[in-house]
């Protein structure tokens, strides 16, 4: 079954794995000897650095959630939340990553129709963003076009309703519903999607994860709050309710200023902060799992990077700015491997943006990290404008090409690889 899902997987053009894993090898050993002097760095002039691509990756806007508490009164979720605001239509079309139809999406025939979806508060949210984009990346500098061109702009995103229309919104406040050719998102089969953990098409993720989902719960601290938060609440122990649920429905709710329940209200932030201790257990601070969950997507990341300085590189072959619709199970292992992450879950509507500089005389490469608009200082970089050999040189630990993903994920080879043999 993996087998036959990793031989249909479209990360790069048949034929051009082998060639692209070399590749960035050898360029990624080319940057790191451009910079042989550290000790002997000037500090940057910024006026001499110019913006040559920007990847934004971000999570949908504000949604209804899974499924209600089991309460005697429950938050009304009216399907007026539902209607599209005009500002933020903008026709696109969904392709495959290939081109082809659209894949079917699982995810979305299974849930009714009001849940999980982006209502309008999310739609505003990410109408919003774009708006951001715009004024930072149109306004601000003069790096993309007014209006909506293809030749600039990558779109790609998970098969759901609400991250495809999150797309949209985005477009639309940064475009101003402005376009000269047609949009297209792309997105993959749920089988071999890598833009979240794919525990479906990753069986070593699975079993290593598969246990600890199950005693999340019961760790120490987890379970007593649990349990005060349930009994204030009136939920019997046996419900099935976790710190996951709880938070999916006082975030919900907050975003939307629905009248919440007062002990909702009152433990906000301790079902946060557990829902995020819930999520850290599942990923046990281990190398591989973080590389299982968050490598794949890290490499599409780095190719972009890494085409883009190659002066080889055909123009028609890169873009200006490729955005990327995630959820936050996709953000969280992404700021841990960026050394980034402050513990905090990941909001609707939430970016983290990378940019790449080229100085102009040196010819050296930068790259600039925002998380909710605030610069970050990556791990294993000296500060906010980081070199960008240092920058893929930490990042290495964590990417996984194609061959890696599909040995590590493989149950005979994972142990092998775990323990460096």
């Amino acid at each position: 079954m993996i087998a036959r899902g990793f031989r249909a997987r479209l990360w790069a053009p048949l034929g051009a794995l082998a060639s692209l894993a070399y590749y960035l090898q050898q360029r990624r050993l080319a940057l790191a000897q451009l910079r042989g002097t550290d000790d002997q760095r000037q500090p940057v002039d910024r006026n001499l650095l110019e913006l040559k691509m920007v990847q934004v990756v971000f999570r949908h806007g504000a949604r209804s959630p899974l499924k209600p508490l089991p309460q005697e009164e429950q938050v009304e979720w009216n399907p007026r939340l539902l209607e599209v605001p005009p500002q933020t239509h903008f026709d696109y079309t969904v392709t495959s990553l290939a081109g082809g139809p659209k894949p079917y999406s699982p995810f979305d025939a299974k849930f009714r129709e009001t849940v999980l979806r982006l209502t309008n508060v999310g739609m505003w949210q990410m109408f919003a963003l774009g708006e951001r984009l715009r004024k930072n990346y149109v306004e601000d500098v003069p790096f993309l076009s007014p209006t909506f061109n293809p030749q600039e702009v990558f779109v790609r995103s998970t098969n759901f309703c609400r991250n495809l229309e999150s797309a949209r919104c985005l477009l639309a406040g940064l475009f101003q519903r402005q376009k000269e050719g047609p949009i297209t998102i792309y997105t993959d089969e749920a089988s071999s999607e890598v833009l979240y953990p794919n525990y479906r098409n990753c069986w070593s993720l699975q079993e290593r994860t598969r246990g600890r989902r199950q005693t999340a719960s019961l760790q120490p601290g987890i379970s007593e709050d649990l349990k005060k938060v349930k009994e204030e609440m009136g939920i019997a122990s046996s419900d099935g309710v976790d710190f996951f649920m709880l938070l999916d429905n006082v975030a919900a709710e907050q975003a939307h200023g629905l009248p919440s329940c007062p002990v909702l209200e009152r433990f906000a932030r301790v079902i946060e902060q557990r829902a995020v201790d819930m999520f850290l257990y599942l990923q046990d601070g281990d190398r591989a799992c973080l590389q299982m969950a968050i490598g794949p997507f890290l490499h599409l990341l780095e190719s972009n990077l890494l085409t883009a300085v190659d002066p080889a590189t055909p123009p028609g072959d890169t873009r200006k700015l490729y955005l990327y619709a995630v959820h936050d199970v996709t953000l969280i292992p992404l700021l841990t491997t960026l050394g980034i992450f402050d513990h905090k879950w990941p909001p609707f509507a939430v970016d983290l943006t990378l940019e790449l500089y080229q100085h102009q005389k040196s010819k050296e490469w930068f790259v600039q990290l925002y998380y909710h608009g605030e610069g970050q200082v990556p791990r294993g970089c000296p500060d906010q404008l980081c070199p960008l050999d240092k920058f893929l040189n930490a990042m290495s630990l964590y990417i996984l090409t194609p061959e890696k993903y599909h040995t590590l994920c493989s149950q005979a080879q994972a142990t092998k690889l775990i323990n460096g043999e």
